[in-house]
């Protein structure tokens, strides 16, 4: 087993390849040159990202490339199949909320946000765009935030090109995308954190080819006079989200799918949540409230959760 570790997107990556092949090194280290790449232009923190110059632009017709145009698919489906609880253009709400830096400098800022009463968040219905010309215009005032789409979609991008050397795992910052079982038929064992001590894991969940994704509001939270408020705007209200959960943990067929239904998860609350994952997906979820319980999905047996005792 080879793999290779580094920070992108404001989070820790890993990369696994299972080969014997001493070759594997070589593509290995050219990963975090991949990431950097899709930083670039997916990144809302970097002045001279791609997204950043087409949020400037908002009301101005703009043709954008072949990555962007991949990724703003992606955040076009899942917002129809979330039915808008899962949308990017939350960027304004964000900044509202005092997320309008990146996180390191919250935490080292202790920032404390201004007091704020929502923002009217829109749906990429609104936008208009043109496949043929790669071409977009956002509603004036408007802006994109890719955030989690954007990692599930690197993830996902990064494990397809690792396959071709062995069976492989990209974890970004929580995103998982699982190429495949290992070589010798074993599943991949992925510790599950625990929201309350996050040097120690609530479990463990084993796993063949699947995408896994986290949401949380344990980590990226700031306060907003004297209350903590987290990155998780609820679409409905152009607030951070009320819920009873903390953090939401998916199994599903690929990591895109999965880091949908973990938000809509958290969005919906606990009980609300896990009715929608039985009744209308084949997911399986470990659920961590805010009071310390856990909850799961009646299947959840079929990737062998194992709870630390």
């Amino acid at each position: 087993m080879e793999s290779k570790s580094f920070r992108a997107m404001g989070c820790q990556m890993s990369a696994f390849i299972d080969s014997p092949s001493n070759s594997v090194q070589e593509i290995l280290s050219q990963v975090p040159e991949w990431f950097e790449d899709w930083e670039q232009v997916l990144s809302r923190f970097r002045v001279d990202s791609e997204l950043s110059k087409i949020n400037r632009q908002s009301g101005v017709p703009s043709t954008v490339s072949n990555i962007f145009w991949s990724v703003l698919e992606v955040a076009i489906q899942t917002e129809k199949e979330s039915m808008g609880l899962v949308t990017p253009l939350v960027l304004p709400a964000l900044e509202m909320a005092g997320y309008n830096v990146s996180f390191e400098q919250i935490a080292r800022s202790g920032y404390d946000a201004a007091e704020y009463s929502g923002y009217p968040i829109g749906l990429l219905n609104d936008l208009i765009y043109g496949a043929s010309r790669q071409s977009i215009q956002l509603p004036v005032g408007s802006g994109l935030d890719f955030g989690g789409v954007a990692k599930g979609w690197a993830a996902n991008q990064a494990v397809e090109r690792l396959a071709a050397y062995g069976p492989a795992l990209v974890n970004a910052g929580g995103d998982i995308a699982i190429s495949d079982y290992q070589r010798d038929g074993k599943p991949w064992v992925i510790g599950v954190m625990n929201p309350f001590e996050p040097e120690r894991d609530l479990g463990s969940i084993s796993v063949g080819r699947a995408g896994v994704a986290t949401s949380g509001k344990d980590f990226r939270q700031w306060r907003k006079n004297g209350v903590f408020r987290h990155h998780i705007i609820d679409p409905r209200t152009g607030l951070p989200a009320e819920t009873d959960l903390i953090s939401v943990t998916v199994i599903a067929p690929n990591v895109i799918t999965a880091e949908m239904a973990a938000k809509i998860v958290m969005l919906k609350g606990s009980q609300a949540g896990l009715d929608w994952l039985e009744n209308e997906t084949n997911d399986q979820a470990i659920l961590v409230l805010a009071d310390g319980r856990i909850l799961t999905t009646e299947q959840i047996a079929t990737t062998q959760w194992r709870p630390n005792d």
